[in-house]
Protein backbone atom coordinates (compact mmCIF):
# COMPACT_ATOMS: atom_id res chain seq x y z
CA UNK A 1 0.00 0.00 0.00
CA UNK A 2 1.42 3.18 -0.95
CA UNK A 3 1.21 6.35 0.58
CA UNK A 4 -2.58 7.36 -0.08
CA UNK A 5 -4.69 7.14 2.90
CA UNK A 6 -5.98 10.33 3.73
CA UNK A 7 -6.63 9.76 7.61
CA UNK A 8 -8.62 12.57 10.21
CA UNK A 9 -8.93 12.46 13.52
CA UNK A 10 -11.48 14.21 15.52
CA UNK A 11 -11.12 14.97 19.40
CA UNK A 12 -9.21 16.45 21.63
CA UNK A 13 -6.89 16.15 25.11
CA UNK A 14 -4.78 13.32 24.96
CA UNK A 15 -6.54 10.44 23.94
CA UNK A 16 -6.02 12.30 20.29
CA UNK A 17 -2.38 13.03 20.48
CA UNK A 18 -1.75 9.47 21.38
CA UNK A 19 -3.66 8.61 18.41
CA UNK A 20 -1.35 10.87 16.13
CA UNK A 21 1.96 10.08 17.62
CA UNK A 22 1.18 6.50 16.52
CA UNK A 23 0.01 7.61 12.95
CA UNK A 24 2.89 10.16 12.06
CA UNK A 25 4.93 7.27 12.26
CA UNK A 26 2.97 6.32 8.60
CA UNK A 27 3.24 9.30 6.76
CA UNK A 28 4.80 9.76 3.68
CA UNK A 29 4.20 5.43 3.97
CA UNK A 30 0.63 4.31 4.54
CA UNK A 31 -0.56 7.96 5.12
CA UNK A 32 -0.36 10.30 2.35
CA UNK A 33 -2.29 13.25 4.71
CA UNK A 34 -2.87 13.18 8.46
CA UNK A 35 -4.92 15.94 9.52
CA UNK A 36 -6.33 16.61 13.35
CA UNK A 37 -10.13 18.48 13.83
CA UNK A 38 -9.36 19.72 17.40
CA UNK A 39 -11.82 21.09 19.99
CA UNK A 40 -12.02 24.43 21.64
CA UNK A 41 -14.75 24.33 24.04
CA UNK A 42 -11.85 23.83 26.96
CA UNK A 43 -12.35 26.44 29.96
CA UNK A 44 -10.19 25.01 32.39
CA UNK A 45 -6.23 25.68 33.59
CA UNK A 46 -3.96 27.90 31.45
CA UNK A 47 -5.89 27.33 28.44
CA UNK A 48 -9.01 28.83 30.13
CA UNK A 49 -7.00 31.85 31.87
CA UNK A 50 -5.80 32.70 28.73
CA UNK A 51 -9.01 32.74 27.15
CA UNK A 52 -10.41 35.18 29.40
CA UNK A 53 -7.67 37.36 29.92
CA UNK A 54 -6.70 37.44 26.18
CA UNK A 55 -10.03 36.71 24.29
CA UNK A 56 -8.00 33.82 22.15
CA UNK A 57 -9.10 30.64 21.01
CA UNK A 58 -8.03 27.68 23.96
CA UNK A 59 -4.60 26.82 23.02
CA UNK A 60 -3.99 23.33 25.29
CA UNK A 61 -5.60 20.79 22.99
CA UNK A 62 -4.13 22.37 19.72
CA UNK A 63 -0.73 22.19 21.98
CA UNK A 64 -1.22 18.39 22.52
CA UNK A 65 -1.62 17.85 19.03
CA UNK A 66 1.61 20.19 18.08
CA UNK A 67 3.74 18.29 19.97
CA UNK A 68 2.07 15.10 19.39
CA UNK A 69 2.99 15.63 15.33
CA UNK A 70 6.13 17.10 15.87
CA UNK A 71 8.75 15.39 13.91
CA UNK A 72 11.23 15.03 16.34
CA UNK A 73 10.01 15.24 20.15
CA UNK A 74 13.21 16.69 21.54
CA UNK A 75 13.96 19.96 22.55
CA UNK A 76 11.67 22.62 21.01
CA UNK A 77 8.12 20.05 21.83
CA UNK A 78 9.67 19.13 25.38
CA UNK A 79 9.99 23.52 24.95
CA UNK A 80 6.29 24.00 24.39
CA UNK A 81 4.82 21.38 26.60
CA UNK A 82 6.96 23.59 29.70
CA UNK A 83 4.98 25.11 32.30
CA UNK A 84 5.92 27.29 34.66
CA UNK A 85 6.08 26.24 37.90
CA UNK A 86 5.88 29.63 39.94
CA UNK A 87 5.80 33.50 39.05
CA UNK A 88 3.25 36.13 39.40
CA UNK A 89 0.61 35.70 36.34
CA UNK A 90 2.93 32.77 34.69
CA UNK A 91 2.62 30.14 37.32
CA UNK A 92 0.74 27.32 35.65
CA UNK A 93 0.76 28.20 32.26
CA UNK A 94 2.61 26.14 29.47
CA UNK A 95 4.80 27.61 27.39
CA UNK A 96 3.50 26.54 24.25
CA UNK A 97 0.24 28.10 25.43
CA UNK A 98 1.87 31.07 25.71
CA UNK A 99 3.87 31.23 22.71
CA UNK A 100 0.32 30.77 20.84
CA UNK A 101 -1.54 33.26 22.47
CA UNK A 102 1.23 36.03 21.66
CA UNK A 103 1.52 34.61 17.62
CA UNK A 104 -2.13 35.27 17.81
CA UNK A 105 -1.71 38.95 19.11
CA UNK A 106 0.95 39.35 16.77
CA UNK A 107 -0.92 37.86 13.28
CA UNK A 108 -4.08 38.67 14.61
CA UNK A 109 -5.68 35.17 13.95
CA UNK A 110 -5.64 32.22 15.73
CA UNK A 111 -5.47 29.78 12.80
CA UNK A 112 -2.09 31.66 11.22
CA UNK A 113 -0.07 31.13 14.85
CA UNK A 114 -1.26 27.38 14.65
CA UNK A 115 0.55 27.58 11.31
CA UNK A 116 3.61 29.51 12.40
CA UNK A 117 3.82 27.05 15.11
CA UNK A 118 3.61 23.84 12.81
CA UNK A 119 6.26 25.45 11.07
CA UNK A 120 8.62 26.13 14.17
CA UNK A 121 8.14 22.28 15.19
CA UNK A 122 8.11 20.64 11.83
CA UNK A 123 4.96 19.00 12.39
CA UNK A 124 3.72 15.69 10.42
CA UNK A 125 0.77 16.88 9.55
CA UNK A 126 -2.07 19.63 9.99
CA UNK A 127 -3.73 20.66 12.48
CA UNK A 128 -7.46 22.16 12.38
CA UNK A 129 -9.50 23.90 14.79
CA UNK A 130 -13.40 22.62 14.60
CA UNK A 131 -14.41 26.00 14.64
CA UNK A 132 -12.69 29.76 15.50
CA UNK A 133 -15.81 30.88 17.03
CA UNK A 134 -15.86 31.02 21.04
CA UNK A 135 -18.12 28.90 21.92
CA UNK A 136 -18.95 26.79 25.26
CA UNK A 137 -20.17 23.60 26.32
CA UNK A 138 -23.14 23.10 28.10
CA UNK A 139 -25.11 20.38 29.45
CA UNK A 140 -28.14 19.03 31.83
CA UNK A 141 -27.29 15.75 34.68
CA UNK A 142 -30.88 13.68 34.50
CA UNK A 143 -31.04 15.39 37.72
CA UNK A 144 -31.89 18.13 36.13
CA UNK A 145 -29.07 20.39 37.22
CA UNK A 146 -27.08 22.64 34.94
CA UNK A 147 -23.59 22.43 33.96
CA UNK A 148 -22.21 25.22 31.89
CA UNK A 149 -18.39 24.86 30.75
CA UNK A 150 -16.52 22.09 30.05
CA UNK A 151 -14.64 21.94 33.18
CA UNK A 152 -18.07 21.62 34.88
CA UNK A 153 -18.95 19.46 32.42
CA UNK A 154 -16.19 16.61 32.81
CA UNK A 155 -16.84 17.06 36.40
CA UNK A 156 -20.72 16.04 36.60
CA UNK A 157 -20.62 12.90 38.38
CA UNK A 158 -24.05 12.01 36.74
CA UNK A 159 -25.53 10.57 33.63
CA UNK A 160 -25.51 13.80 31.24
CA UNK A 161 -29.25 13.93 29.51
CA UNK A 162 -28.29 16.77 27.02
CA UNK A 163 -25.28 18.66 25.64
CA UNK A 164 -25.27 20.95 23.83
CA UNK A 165 -23.05 24.62 22.68
CA UNK A 166 -23.64 28.30 23.20
CA UNK A 167 -23.84 29.95 20.82
CA UNK A 168 -25.66 26.69 19.56
CA UNK A 169 -25.12 26.57 16.04
CA UNK A 170 -21.39 28.00 15.54
CA UNK A 171 -19.29 27.98 11.77
CA UNK A 172 -17.49 25.04 11.16
CA UNK A 173 -13.52 25.58 10.49
CA UNK A 174 -14.10 25.11 6.60
CA UNK A 175 -10.62 23.90 6.10
CA UNK A 176 -11.58 21.11 8.96
CA UNK A 177 -15.36 19.88 6.99
CA UNK A 178 -12.92 20.08 3.83
CA UNK A 179 -9.92 17.30 5.29
CA UNK A 180 -13.53 15.29 6.42
CA UNK A 181 -14.94 14.89 3.40
CA UNK A 182 -11.29 13.99 1.71
CA UNK A 183 -10.92 11.57 4.26
CA UNK A 184 -10.60 7.44 3.48
CA UNK A 185 -10.87 6.97 7.38
CA UNK A 186 -12.09 9.16 10.22
CA UNK A 187 -11.03 8.63 13.75
CA UNK A 188 -13.47 9.52 16.73
CA UNK A 189 -10.89 9.78 18.90
CA UNK A 190 -10.00 7.87 21.62
CA UNK A 191 -10.74 10.92 24.45
CA UNK A 192 -13.30 12.01 26.91
CA UNK A 193 -16.90 11.43 25.23
CA UNK A 194 -18.17 14.50 26.00
CA UNK A 195 -15.67 16.66 26.59
CA UNK A 196 -13.77 15.36 23.53
CA UNK A 197 -15.55 14.03 21.01
CA UNK A 198 -18.89 15.08 21.26
CA UNK A 199 -17.75 18.54 21.53
CA UNK A 200 -16.90 18.12 17.74
CA UNK A 201 -20.20 17.00 16.86
CA UNK A 202 -22.05 19.20 18.23
CA UNK A 203 -20.74 22.01 15.19
CA UNK A 204 -23.60 21.36 12.48
CA UNK A 205 -20.95 21.93 9.56
CA UNK A 206 -18.68 19.11 11.63
CA UNK A 207 -21.38 16.79 12.20
CA UNK A 208 -22.56 16.64 8.70
CA UNK A 209 -19.23 16.04 7.15
CA UNK A 210 -18.91 12.78 9.00
CA UNK A 211 -22.10 11.83 7.84
CA UNK A 212 -21.59 12.75 4.05
CA UNK A 213 -17.91 11.83 3.82
CA UNK A 214 -17.19 8.56 2.39
CA UNK A 215 -14.71 7.25 4.53
CA UNK A 216 -14.43 4.47 7.46
CA UNK A 217 -15.74 5.92 10.45
CA UNK A 218 -13.91 4.33 13.57
CA UNK A 219 -14.68 4.82 17.07
CA UNK A 220 -11.44 3.52 19.54
CA UNK A 221 -13.33 2.88 22.42
CA UNK A 222 -12.03 4.80 25.45
CA UNK A 223 -10.18 1.90 27.89
CA UNK A 224 -11.50 3.27 31.24
CA UNK A 225 -14.52 5.49 32.07
CA UNK A 226 -13.78 8.79 33.03
CA UNK A 227 -14.43 9.78 36.54
CA UNK A 228 -16.70 12.89 37.00
CA UNK A 229 -17.92 12.57 32.70
CA UNK A 230 -18.60 8.81 32.17
CA UNK A 231 -19.22 6.81 35.64
CA UNK A 232 -20.25 3.58 34.73
CA UNK A 233 -20.85 4.02 31.05
CA UNK A 234 -19.82 0.87 28.96
CA UNK A 235 -18.88 0.26 25.47
CA UNK A 236 -23.03 0.57 23.91
CA UNK A 237 -23.94 3.33 26.25
CA UNK A 238 -20.66 5.47 24.77
CA UNK A 239 -21.85 4.54 21.51
CA UNK A 240 -25.77 5.58 21.94
CA UNK A 241 -24.96 8.65 23.58
CA UNK A 242 -22.94 9.52 20.16
CA UNK A 243 -25.96 8.37 18.23
CA UNK A 244 -28.26 10.22 20.56
CA UNK A 245 -26.45 13.71 20.25
CA UNK A 246 -25.23 13.33 16.76
CA UNK A 247 -26.72 10.99 14.31
CA UNK A 248 -27.42 7.35 14.45
CA UNK A 249 -25.53 4.81 11.78
CA UNK A 250 -22.63 7.45 12.42
CA UNK A 251 -19.95 5.17 13.21
CA UNK A 252 -18.73 2.05 11.04
CA UNK A 253 -16.60 0.65 13.41
CA UNK A 254 -15.81 0.45 17.06
CA UNK A 255 -12.57 -0.59 17.85
CA UNK A 256 -11.91 -2.11 21.26
CA UNK A 257 -9.52 -3.42 23.44
CA UNK A 258 -10.11 -7.05 24.00
CA UNK A 259 -7.65 -8.66 26.38
CA UNK A 260 -7.77 -8.93 30.20
CA UNK A 261 -6.70 -5.39 31.81
CA UNK A 262 -3.61 -6.43 34.43
CA UNK A 263 -4.92 -6.50 37.74
CA UNK A 264 -2.17 -4.87 39.30
CA UNK A 265 -3.18 -2.17 36.89
CA UNK A 266 -7.07 -1.73 37.60
CA UNK A 267 -6.05 -1.45 41.54
CA UNK A 268 -5.13 2.44 40.82
CA UNK A 269 -7.90 3.10 39.01
CA UNK A 270 -10.52 0.90 41.39
CA UNK A 271 -9.67 3.96 44.07
CA UNK A 272 -11.16 6.76 41.35
CA UNK A 273 -14.02 4.37 40.45
CA UNK A 274 -13.07 4.00 37.15
CA UNK A 275 -14.13 0.78 35.12
CA UNK A 276 -13.07 -0.96 32.04
CA UNK A 277 -15.41 0.92 29.20
CA UNK A 278 -15.31 -2.67 27.13
CA UNK A 279 -16.96 -6.09 28.62
CA UNK A 280 -18.29 -9.21 26.34
CA UNK A 281 -21.82 -8.29 27.19
CA UNK A 282 -21.64 -5.21 24.92
CA UNK A 283 -20.68 -7.50 21.48
CA UNK A 284 -24.77 -8.18 22.13
CA UNK A 285 -25.92 -5.05 22.86
CA UNK A 286 -23.28 -3.44 19.90
CA UNK A 287 -25.21 -5.90 17.31
CA UNK A 288 -26.32 -3.29 14.70
CA UNK A 289 -22.67 -2.13 14.48
CA UNK A 290 -18.98 -3.89 13.62
CA UNK A 291 -16.64 -4.66 16.37
CA UNK A 292 -13.08 -4.89 15.67
CA UNK A 293 -11.03 -6.53 18.19
CA UNK A 294 -7.56 -6.20 19.16
CA UNK A 295 -4.55 -5.97 21.54
CA UNK A 296 -4.36 -1.87 22.14
CA UNK A 297 -2.61 -1.88 25.81
CA UNK A 298 0.40 0.31 26.34
CA UNK A 299 3.13 -1.03 28.34
CA UNK A 300 3.81 0.33 31.91
CA UNK A 301 1.48 1.14 35.19
CA UNK A 302 -1.52 3.42 33.25
CA UNK A 303 -3.92 2.06 31.12
CA UNK A 304 -3.66 4.14 28.04
CA UNK A 305 -3.92 3.20 24.35
CA UNK A 306 -0.70 2.19 22.64
CA UNK A 307 0.23 4.87 20.11
CA UNK A 308 2.03 2.02 17.92
CA UNK A 309 -0.54 -0.49 18.29
CA UNK A 310 -3.59 1.70 17.92
CA UNK A 311 -1.91 3.18 14.51
CA UNK A 312 -1.51 -0.39 13.30
CA UNK A 313 -4.93 -1.43 13.81
CA UNK A 314 -6.50 1.51 12.27
CA UNK A 315 -4.36 1.18 9.01
CA UNK A 316 -5.47 -2.50 9.29
CA UNK A 317 -9.08 -1.83 9.25
CA UNK A 318 -8.80 0.75 6.55
CA UNK A 319 -6.49 -1.36 4.02
CA UNK A 320 -8.91 -4.23 4.78
CA UNK A 321 -5.93 -6.59 6.40
CA UNK A 322 -5.61 -8.23 9.40
CA UNK A 323 -3.28 -6.66 12.05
Amino acid sequence: MGASLEVVAIGGGSGLAVALRGLKAHVGREIGSLQAVVTVTDDGGSSGRLRRDFGVLPPGDIRNCLVALADDEDLLARLFQYRFANGEGLSGHSFGNLLLTALTGITGDFYKAVLTAETILSVKGRILPATLADVRLEARGLSGRRYDGESAVGRSAEPIASLGLEPSEPAAFRPAVDAILAADVVLLGPGSLYTSILANLLIPGIRRAVCETGALVVLPLNLMTQPGESDGLGANDHLRAIERHAEPGLVDVVLVHDRPLPAERLVAYEELRSEPVWSEADEERMGWVRVERRDLLAPGELIRHDPARLAEAVLGLASGRAT
